[in-house]
């Protein structure tokens, strides 16, 4: 592909994946509330989801999306429910003034990679992206392979950029929090956030 239109892709897919949703609400709150256990696998899922709806809008698929729309119904409500269950771990979760530093051991490690690419998969705003948007952009008939590789990387490094600067802003954000109250205050809150972010997806 030319540089103009990987640079005007990336331009929109960095404005679009920056800006407040459900999915940096999930991330930002997740590290928040239980450390920075499981970011990485959840933002690397994340992007998984992300790469698959520029493949569907490539090849056409967008019809099929729509045959198959109880597949993605339930891929979103699977999402909704992991993040309404972290929101609970995190409001109930003790608040020693070690727990800063620590991480939480108690999930499984497929959780958040299964979790990031429900969320993805069913976040009405990547769906609309990238099958609505994305055509505005580029013209998705004329894309080589060369330039599907093109895009895909460059998908992957705009959401590398923006995933991991919320995860790092977090893990900073939570070592200022050292006092059993404060850290109490931060799960609570992260879990409101987390929460909220699973009412939004599911009213969408």
């Amino acid at each position: 592909m030319d540089f103009t239109g990987l640079l005007a892709f990336a331009m929109a897919l960095f404005v679009a994946a920056a800006a407040p949703g459900p999915g940096i609400a999930a991330i930002v709150a997740r590290v928040l509330g239980r450390g920075a256990h499981g970011a990485i696998a959840f933002a690397i899922a994340l992007a998984v989801g992300d790469v698959l709806w520029l493949t569907a809008s490539i090849v056409g698929l967008a019809i099929l999306a729509q045959t198959f729309h109880a597949i993605f119904v339930a891929a979103k409500w699977v999402g909704i429910t992991y993040l309404l269950y972290i929101a609970w771990k995190m409001w109930t979760a003790p608040a020693p003034p070690t727990s800063v530093a620590d991480e939480l051991p108690n999930e499984r490690s497929a959780a958040p990679s299964a979790a990031g690419l429900a969320l993805s998969i069913g976040n009405p705003k990547v769906m609309l992206f990238y099958l609505a948007l994305l055509p505005t952009i580029l013209d998705l008939a004329r894309v080589t392979v060369l330039g599907y590789v093109e895009l895909v990387a460059v998908t992957l490094a705009v959401l590398s950029i923006v995933l991991g600067s919320y995860i790092a802003l977090a893990a900073r954000a939570r070592l200022f929090f050292t006092s059993p109250r404060a850290m109490n205050v931060l799960n609570r809150g992260s879990a409101g956030a987390m929460a909220g972010a699973a009412t939004w997806l599911a009213i969408k």
